[in-house]
């Protein structure tokens, strides 16, 4: 029995999607066929959070409104 998941690009969600082999980890890579869209390659599942999409955006604001290091850590 196979498992279907929905794939779709977290910056333009767009479904024109293809794999883009493995990272080092050999956890998928997927590619997004959007002309338009800047991000070209996203992973679903990253090993380091602050690849995240829109995780640097938040650490940031953080910054901004004082939060300590281990504040920031928690996230």
């Amino acid at each position: 029995m196979t498992c279907y998941q929905e794939v779709s690009c977290p910056k333009c969600n767009s479904i024109k999607i293809t794999k883009s082999g493995t990272n080092g980890y050999g956890k998928q890579r997927y590619y997004c066929r959007n002309s338009e869209c800047k991000t070209k390659t996203f992973m679903l599942d990253y090993s380091y959070k602050a690849c995240v999409y829109g995780m640097t955006e938040k650490i940031v604001e953080m910054a901004i409104n004082g939060s300590g290091i281990r504040d920031t850590a928690r996230v």
